[in-house]
């Protein structure tokens, strides 16, 4: 299929003639540069559990967050833009291939380009870093390509993007820093825990895609579910698993960091009152002001688990 038409185009540039390639800009808008932030997180959160020594590997951890933000998440973008671009001609019409802007099948040479090029930095991180790299390539492509397109049912779509954002991008993290060693019960347990709440935040970004979403027959979780009923799912999702991290930070006897998990799982709680009586409106001012305490709460607990590494090593406990 080309590039739709350039229905919602300026009249400016629609009377412009058509581009033979995209500007730089446009490539960067199109690699999203905004949606890297989650996986380096995750990354850097994993690195952190891990209890080694961060300065000592510290090019380690840069390669690590060069391929999961700059690398791996971009192409992820790039191919989701190209298979969504008869939805964002809808949704998001400025965007790069719908405007015009990225012109005949420049956006798959691109995603194609960028999936390569993160298989092969991915060499540089060892046998983990290498497997996982592929099968967060494998999901990306499952996510948005027919015929297997996860996100044309919210609740796999969402599993698939957090697990690759949070859940791969932290025991990766670990594994990598661990010389290739397996992260170990706490590590996984979290990051399967913060994974389940990563799916909540998926689906705050599906309420802005509602209209195109349902005319392209994409059944997200508000199309699904309504915009309502998407909202307090989305709000379960993110703020059960926090209450388990918590809980499970204060029977590893770590009871500073479960209180602070716990904290800023409860001053999400304002913010998620609003968003439950106005979703559509208030989606945005989650995911702007809530979805970082969330983050902060990763943080806090990989620390957790670095101080009870850092401890067993002491004690001489394998």
């Amino acid at each position: 299929m080309d590039t739709p038409p350039l229905a919602h185009a300026p009249h400016n540039q629609a009377l412009a003639p058509p581009l033979s390639r995209p500007a730089l800009r446009t490539v960067a808008e199109f690699l999203k540069p905004i949606t890297w932030f989650p996986p380096m997180w995750a990354f850097a959160c994993g690195a952190v559990a891990s209890g080694q020594d961060l300065g000592a590997n510290w090019a380690l951890l840069l390669l690590g967050l060069v391929l999961t933000g700059p690398l791996v998440c971009a192409s992820s973008q790039a191919v989701n833009d190209w298979f969504d671009r008869h939805v964002d001609a809808i949704n998001e019409p400025n965007r790069p291939i719908p405007s015009g802007r990225m012109p005949g099948r420049w956006g798959l040479g691109i995603a194609i380009a960028w999936t390569a090029l993160s298989l092969v930095w991915a060499t540089l991180m060892g046998p983990w870093g290498f497997v996982a790299c592929g099968l967060a390539i494998a999901l990306s492509w499952a996510y948005s390509a027919p015929p297997v397109r996860l996100k044309n049912n919210g609740w796999w779509g969402n599993a698939a993007c957090a697990l690759s954002y949070e859940g791969l991008a932290w025991l990766t993290g670990t594994a990598v820093m661990l010389g290739g060693a397996w992260p170990g019960p706490h590590s996984i347990a979290l990051a399967l825990l913060y994974s389940v709440g990563a799916h909540g935040i998926m689906t705050l970004n599906d309420f802005k895609a509602i209209e195109g979403d349902r005319r392209m027959g994409v059944a997200s979780l508000p199309v699904q579910l309504g915009a309502h009923g998407a909202a307090r799912m989305a709000c379960v999702f993110m703020l059960v698993p926090q209450v388990v991290v918590a809980a499970l930070l204060l029977n590893w006897q770590l009871p500073w960091h479960a209180a602070a998990v716990l904290a800023l799982a409860v001053s999400q709680g304002p913010l998620m009152r609003q968003f439950l009586r106005q979703p559509v409106e208030r989606a945005l001012h989650v995911s702007a002001f809530g979805v970082p305490l969330f983050v902060s709460g990763m943080m806090v607990s990989a620390f957790g688990l670095r101080q009870l590494s850092l401890f067993s090593n002491t004690l001489g406990v394998a």
